[in-house]
């Protein structure tokens, strides 16, 4: 079975599963050759030394000029795929408890980490966006939102017992199982990780609770700090531990100069259109719309710009400040920015962190 020790300081890649990756714009470098991309990507995070590769689930597009991830890859099955084709990195996929029945899940994911050798980590995402689940009649607005974290915490209880039990009996508020057996098990120990973004008081509560590692947001620097801290003292209080992760988009260049010139670049040819519907199907009111658009712009993550000295201060900086155990990273470019962060930027990391 594959274990590779823990370093300090988790560095990993959110793989671009869908048109576009976290860029907004009609200028920046185009991520449409789906499977190409990403498995070159996975492939360039592995001889890197990169720690994990994660995909999301994501099941229709915001429109715009751009059709901003109206055509994307499925998660798990894409990852398969990414693991037949690495060696080390640790290999997350994304699943939604509304669409897949626990024991699929248990399946699905024990099955992942046997292709990988004991790589798999399973990415529970308990929040929905309606147009992507009403489109295919799995929508219940019976279940309001803590009603479905309410449902993904029975449906997280359910795929941990099947993982370890040779039988699973449970008659639940939202699931039923029958002797229901799931083997093989995992090769993972414990268990394969789980990891949440549970942004909301309520999914926050689940993510500490549940998760391994919890992956926080924040628009300021102080907002995602005082989000680590957050989480570190829930899980602390609920006696266990809890790792924090954010992400990162890494534009660079061989001068600062060069690469601001590219930040605006992709900024003049924002897609303003997808990113008002994607604020919309996140529940942002209309009359906020257009100053919260505005506010986000093209990147829809935290940004490291400069050279690679220059980034690779600003990395460690945001590590060290909010206090996290991990940085999930995104680029404009993936096979370059990664050939660029491993050859310039991760060693250093390494030693920093050590």
């Amino acid at each position: 079975m594959f274990q590779k020790p823990s370093p300090n300081k988790e560095f990993g890649v959110f793989l671009p599963v869908a048109n576009g990756g976290w860029i907004i714009s009609e200028t920046s470098p185009p991520l449409n050759d789906l499977w190409a991309q990403n498995r070159a990507a996975a492939i360039a995070a592995d001889e890197v030394g990169m720690d994990f590769v994660m995909s999301m689930g994501k099941w229709r597009g915001f429109g715009g000029t751009t059709n901003h991830w109206g055509s994307s890859l499925e998660s798990v099955t894409m990852m398969a795929g990414i693991a037949e084709a690495t060696k080390n990195v640790k290999i997350w996929a994304t699943v939604h408890p509304l669409l897949q029945n626990p024991a699929v899940t248990a399946k699905m994911i024990s099955t992942l980490d046997h292709i990988s050798g004991g790589r798999a980590g399973l990415n529970i995402v308990a929040g929905a966006y309606r147009a992507e689940f009403d489109q295919m009649g799995m929508w219940d607005d019976s279940l309001d939102h803590d009603a479905r974290y309410a449902l993904t915490e029975e449906w997280t209880a359910v795929v941990k017992r099947l993982w370890k039990e040779e039988s699973v009996d449970h008659e639940g508020r939202f699931f039923t199982m029958r002797d229901c057996q799931s083997s093989p098990q995992p090769l993972s120990r414990p268990r394969p990780q789980l990891i949440c973004a549970g942004q909301s008081d309520r999914g926050f509560q689940f993510s500490v609770r549940e998760a391994d590692i919890c992956f926080i947001g924040g628009r300021t620097a102080e907002e995602r700090r005082d989000n680590s801290l957050r989480a570190k003292k829930v899980a602390s209080d609920l006696g266990k531990s809890i790792k924090t992760y954010a992400m990162c988009t890494i534009v660079h260049g061989e001068t600062d100069a060069k690469a601001e010139a590219m930040v605006e670049h992709y900024k003049t040819g924002v897609d303003m259109g997808a990113i008002l519907e994607m604020l919309r199907s996140w529940g942002v009111p209309a009359d906020k719309l257009d100053v919260v658009a505005k506010q986000q712009g093209a990147f829809m993550t935290h940004t490291a710009v400069g050279s690679p000295a220059t980034c690779a201060e600003q990395v460690q900086e945001f590590v060290e400040f909010a206090q996290l155990d991990g940085l999930m990273l995104i680029f404009p470019n993936y096979v370059e920015g990664l050939q660029m962060f491993g050859a310039e930027i991760l060693p250093g990391l390494r030693s920093a962190f050590a």
